[in-house]
């Protein structure tokens, strides 16, 4: 396939997509950075590099293998990886992992605005339960243009969060760091230690990106742009989580085992502050969510039909209903937990494709023109 020219805006929108989906729940209420990155002290620095390197690799094979194989569904992104018959079975777990995230979703909206606003949470799950089925309903082209212009706002206003947090007395890093690797300070782990946190936490974040970047590499205008836009998310993606790490590290004693770490930390600056970022929080759940929910739907149904939209009722539905079951930090722990070691397993079968597709066939093409 002929490669044409990348254009900047379609790496812009690409990038803020990517980090508009990464963003979630997780990430904004900091919730996944204190069990991901700020549980392990100051070795969440290599929990972050570690993210990044993997991130940049693996986003780069997703969306230049939609854009060169232009899959027909968005699920056959799995067998083009692992075959007929494990690509199924990735297929269809990935699909209830992703359901299952997107109840993480509801719930984190319902703790967010009952924590700062006293809002129900009920309440506040079924305001995003509307706005995220409602979007769903749009279509793909229409959720890629609205969170790609939601996702950088977001993260610059999370990092300029983190480096406040930071600046108001640096210290207090080494400080926070000492208190959780003593133990004085305990924390919910997503992990055993940096390394397996960094990999679960890849892990998981495969699961949601595989078919979502297939599918932005398949209408991209050339691999080459896929990736710069898919690079670029990373790396603002990651300046985020590190700024929100140490943010967090230096006031952990206030922040440990809430439900929302980002809204305590916003708080400590001002109640004005934190009422903006509650809201901010709020928009990061909503970019996360319904990219998800649209995956579950797209599975089973074509866009723009009574059946993608009544799928899209029922699953928001369903997902409200059970994510009111758990506390929110729970649910994050527990669901994102299990199924980033499932994600790993992914990522072997990813190395391989990518080892036989662009390392022995190239070799192989060129031994048999010497021959």
């Amino acid at each position: 396939m002929q490669e044409k020219k990348v254009y900047l805006s379609t790496v812009v929108k690409t990038a803020g997509a990517f980090i508009a989906f990464l963003i979630g729940s997780g990430f904004a209420t900091g919730q996944e950075i204190l069990q991901y990155f700020a549980a392990y002290g100051l070795k969440g620095l290599l929990t972050a590099g570690m993210m990044a390197l993997l991130f940049i690799y693996v986003s780069a094979s997703f969306s230049s293998a939609g854009y060169e194989q232009q899959f027909e569904k968005n699920s056959d992104i799995f067998k083009y990886y692992c075959g007929k018959y494990v690509g199924t079975a990735y297929d269809y777990f990935t699909i209830a992992f992703i359901f299952m995230s997107y109840v993480v979703m509801i719930g984190g909206s319902g703790a967010t605005l009952n924590q700062h606003f006293g809002v129900p949470y009920v309440a506040g799950s079924l305001i995003m339960v509307v706005l995220s089925a409602a979007t769903v309903a749009m279509g793909l082209g229409k959720i890629v243009d609205i969170i790609g212009c939601i996702g950088p706002v977001i993260v610059v206003l999370a990092v300029s969060l983190g480096v406040a947090a930071v600046l108001r007395d640096p210290s207090k890093i080494a400080v926070g760091s000492q208190l959780v690797l003593s133990g004085k300070v305990t924390l919910l782990k997503a992990g055993t230690n940096w390394f397996t946190s960094a990999s679960s936490y890849v892990g998981f974040c495969m699961l949601w990106l595989i078919c979502f970047l297939g599918a932005i590499g398949k209408s991209s205008h050339s691999r080459k742009e896929a990736i710069i836009g898919t690079s670029l998310g990373t790396v603002g993606f990651t300046a985020g989580c590190l700024a929100m790490m140490l943010g967090l590290l230096s006031h952990i004693d206030l922040v440990a085992n809430t439900q929302i770490p980002a809204l305590i930390l916003a708080g400590t600056f001002s109640r004005t502050l934190a009422t903006v970022f509650s809201a901010i929080i709020f928009l990061g759940i909503y970019t996360t969510a319904v990219p998800l929910l649209w995956q579950v739907v797209s599975r089973f149904a074509a866009e723009k039909t009574k059946k993608f939209w009544l799928l899209t009722v029922i699953l928001a539905a369903v997902g409200c209903f059970v994510g009111l079951a758990l506390p929110f930090n729970r649910l994050v722990n527990i669901i994102y937990g299990i199924n980033g070691y499932v994600g790993i397993l992914l990522l072997l079968f990813i190395v391989v494709k990518d080892v036989k597709t662009y390392v022995l066939s190239p070799k192989a093409e060129a031994a048999a023109e010497r021959n």
